[in-house]
């Protein structure tokens, strides 16, 4: 008898803890003084990397013909294109080379068509023009600059400092005006907003230009932005 009466009265003896520490658990005292904020610095650099990629087209009725005529292009520009490379300043490599049939209006191919590209890239812009200028079996097909690594990384050491100084700064002050004596920091994050890769330039001439011979590319560098930005919150401390 007595095991029958004893085991509702644990039942209920624990169901009356487990109401008790339920809303105890469930009531977390609000978090006081954070603060959420954010701060960013950028600055502009002048791009240091010119890319410059040459083209040949020809046509004809004969594939193999078409090919040798693009071959010997590409050869005789990079026999001149070797002479001026520097690991660095001027770097040179082969692009795409494609052979594709012309078909005649009633269906059929009457021909082949083909293009090879040569790409020029590096910091020597006023050396890629001048040889670009000597090129004189392809055509300028596409101009674009960018920002190297190198001067990326450089900056975005400098834009950093910057944005976690601006960060602090804007951190002490909230804290003096909402009458605290300083803060910790809760969490950060730290983003960076790179300059986007080649960036076409805009062409004066046709799309593909021919240079007169020992006529360089005009080149004129233009600027790129490095951004960083700092967000996370703070703690507000007496």
């Amino acid at each position: 008898m007595r095991s029958r009466l004893m085991a509702p009265m644990t039942i209920a003896a624990v169901a009356t803890v487990a109401a008790v520490a339920g809303p105890a658990q469930a009531e977390q005292p609000p978090l006081q003084g954070v603060v959420s904020l954010s701060a960013s610095a950028t600055v502009e650099v002048t791009k240091d990397l010119l890319n410059v990629v040459l083209t040949a087209t020809r046509e004809g009725q004969d594939a193999n013909a078409v090919q040798s005529q693009l071959k010997q292009a590409l050869d005789a520009a990079l026999a001149e294109a070797r002479k001026q490379a520097k690991p660095g300043q001027i770097d040179i490599q082969t692009g795409n080379f494609s052979l594709y049939p012309r078909y005649a209006p009633k269906g059929g191919i009457n021909g082949w068509q083909g293009t090879a590209e040569l790409v020029i890239e590096g910091k020597d812009m006023a050396g890629i023009g001048a040889l670009t200028g000597r090129i004189t079996t392809m055509t300028v097909a596409r101009v674009s600059q960018g920002v190297s690594r190198e001067l990326r990384e450089k900056v975005e050491g400098e834009v950093t400092a910057q944005a976690i100084a601006r960060y602090r700064a804007k951190a002490a002050e909230y804290a003096k005006q909402f009458g605290y004596a300083g803060y910790v920091i809760r969490e950060v994050s730290v983003g960076t907003s790179e300059p986007p890769g080649f960036v076409p330039m805009p062409m004066v001439r046709a799309k593909a230009m021919s240079m007169a011979a020992d006529e360089s590319l005009p080149v004129e560098a233009g600027k790129a932005q490095v951004s960083v930005n700092v967000s996370g919150s703070v703690q507000l401390t007496k």
